[in-house]
């Protein structure tokens, strides 16, 4: 039965959890821009823009959708391409087994903010992996990482 309780939770993993995945998995791919020479901007969710600081919008409806926004690296091949693509599944991977890294050696004890952050970081990777294309505009990691590897195609967002 779903309760007061699980509503709490609710609202806490879909307004707290879920955008604090996302920003993690963007900056992955901003990080990864960076490494290859390029500026990246950080777009969190959508909607009239809320708070701007440096690279980093905060937009109205922040807990949906966030996006990496990258110019021309200096170090512009199919593989630095790939890496900034993979970027955003690199930096939720790396927290997931961090996370339960320090649990299996008590550093963090485990409790329900863990709990989700870890299934959402798992679910953020898979579907961010799956080769599809979500709109005419807009493909997911996988197909843009597939593209760029397989016939040198650079994916732009386009919003």
């Amino acid at each position: 039965m779903f309760g007061f309780n699980d509503m709490v939770k609710f609202l806490w993993s879909f307004l707290i959890v879920l955008p604090l995945v996302q920003i993690i998995h963007v900056s992955g791919h901003s990080f990864m821009a960076f490494i290859f020479g390029g500026k990246g901007s950080l777009d969190i969710g959508m909607g009239k823009t809320l708070l701007k600081i440096g690279p980093i919008r905060f937009r109205t409806i922040y807990f949906i959708d966030s996006f990496c926004r990258y110019g021309e690296l200096k170090i512009d091949n199919r593989f630095s391409n790939a890496l900034v693509y993979a970027g955003g599944c690199l930096f939720n991977l790396i927290t997931i087994f961090a996370i339960n890294l320090l649990i299996i050696h008590s550093v963090l004890k485990p409790n329900v903010f863990f709990y989700q952050f870890v299934y959402f970081s798992t679910y953020y990777v898979f579907f961010a992996l799956l080769p599809v294309r979500y709109s005419e505009k807009k493909s997911s990691d996988g197909l843009a990482i597939y593209k760029v590897l397989r016939y040198g195609e650079r994916y732009e967002i386009d919003k």
